[in-house]
């Protein structure tokens, strides 16, 4: 399970862990020594939002996903634990893994596809973006096709996200925000890049 997936998961369970009851926005604790009768020093009561909370325990799980996470995605875990060090070496890092590729940069011609695994509501699909020249030198990256259903309501904007026009490094947006591990990239044929576990 991806960590998102998770905090959504969390921060619904929290908001309404009973069924048919008033969703909450904040949790208030109460230790147990507070309903003690015979307690005299009763501790104070503590109180959280909801989000705050979910975002924490989700930040806290040791989810097996991780290494399959965007470098995006990893550097936003290690924002969120606060830890700039690590989040600077995952962008620079990954930055580095894609121009030191030895089929680095982009040509056109270049097919470029993504899979998406099946999250939440959304079914397994892939799209496929072909790389063309663009103007003055750059590329453009357009979206060819991709397997997700007709009917996907509000398939629109599901697809395509990363196409692009004249640009320098048409390929970048999708190395960080995909991730590598979901690319498949083709060069005359043959793969040249093929994602999965690293």
């Amino acid at each position: 399970m991806r960590r998102t997936e998770a905090l959504k998961i969390i921060t619904r369970v929290l908001k309404q862990p009973v069924p048919d009851v008033p969703v909450a926005d904040l949790i208030a604790g109460h230790p147990v020594a507070a309903f003690d009768p015979a307690a005299t020093d009763r501790p104070k009561p503590w109180g959280m939002q909801v989000d705050v909370l979910a975002l924490k325990i989700a930040a806290e799980l040791p989810l097996a996903e991780d290494s399959e996470q965007s470098p995006l995605a990893r550097a936003e875990d290690a924002k969120r634990r606060r830890d700039l060090g690590a989040e600077l070496d995952i962008l620079m890092g990954a930055g580095a893994a894609l121009t030191s590729a030895p089929w680095y940069p982009a040509r056109p011609g270049d097919l470029v596809h993504v899979h998406y695994e099946a999250g939440g509501l959304s079914d397994a699909f892939g799209e496929t973006y072909r790389i063309t020249a663009g103007a003055d030198g750059f590329l453009s990256m357009q979206l060819l096709c991709h397997t997700l259903p007709d009917d996907t309501e509000h398939a629109d904007g599901m697809v395509g996200c990363f196409a692009v026009e004249d640009d320098p490094d048409p390929l970048s947006d999708l190395w960080f925000e995909a991730g590598p591990h979901r690319l498949t990239i083709i060069r005359d044929g043959r793969p040249v890049h093929i994602g999965g576990a690293r």
